[in-house]
């Protein structure tokens, strides 16, 4: 099946965001052949900046499949960014749902029906001291399971450096122009998960390996060696968590 057609609501954010975005920053996009052509697909993109979610909207926008967001249904309520949100077809996600699989529903609903839906499977901005993917929540790897549905990684850098997450001074850098780096890979090879138990242990691990291929692109965006080590999340007593293992390093 196709995908969804991009409609009223996605052409009218294109044209109050795209200007603006062509203006003040460059691009340097790479792998939109991985995107695909039709039928239902996840893709799972690192997150380092508030801004970060419009580049990518904008590479992907320009492949022909619009992207679906999970945002907090808080968002969806009222005003013109709940209008927006409706009228494009995001997915609101209700945190207070103790049962993960009914949260992602909707998710598994839409790439049933032949669309894109984009995870961040950080969760949150990264708080790695060096701004890479940290510790991956398990219901990108979730949804993929269920679906068999291609996740196509896709590693972002730039719109860091014009809105910096966490900032003290809440200013936006766009001067020197900035280069807004959207590059995504081929599908992560998930097939050894296929028709198991999804286990927290399984889950955990079909979550790193699509926490590492993001991490493989990166480095390559960056032009750096990831560390060998993953950050994790501060625990509930508001002590950071250990790093963890990468996933090829678990297995030397």
């Amino acid at each position: 099946m196709s995908g969804r057609r991009i409609g009223f609501w996605y052409r009218m954010a294109a044209v109050l965001c795209k200007p603006p975005l062509v203006v003040l920053f460059k691009r340097d996009w790479h792998g939109m052949e991985h995107i695909p052509a039709d039928g239902g697909f996840i893709t799972a993109i690192n997150h380092n900046s508030y801004l970060d979610p419009l580049s990518y909207a904008h590479f992907q926008y320009n492949t022909g499949r619009v992207p679906r967001f999970l945002a907090k249904a808080a968002l969806f309520r009222g005003g013109f960014v709940g209008t927006m949100l409706r009228g494009t077809g995001q997915i609101p996600v209700y945190r207070e749902s103790t049962d993960a699989a009914n949260a992602f529903r909707s998710a598994v609903d839409a790439i049933n029906k032949g669309e894109c839906v984009a995870f961040y499977p950080e969760g949150t901005l990264t708080r790695d001291p060096d701004m890479w993917p940290m510790r991956g929540k398990t219901g990108a790897a979730r949804v993929a399971l269920l679906t068999k549905a291609p996740v196509i990684p896709v590693a972002q850098w730039g719109a860091n450096e014009a809105v910096p997450p966490y900032a003290k001074e809440k200013r936006v850098r766009l001067f020197p122009r900035k280069t807004l780096k959207v590059h995504a890979g081929p599908p992560v090879d998930l097939s050894e998960f296929y028709g198991q138990e999804p286990t927290a242990e399984v889950l955990r691990a079909a979550t790193d390996t699509i926490m590492d291929a993001i991490t493989e692109l990166l480095s390559e965006v960056r032009g750096q060696s990831a560390p060998v080590q993953r950050y994790d999340r501060p625990t509930r007593n508001g002590t950071d968590g250990p790093p963890l293992p990468l996933a090829d390093e678990e297995s030397k």
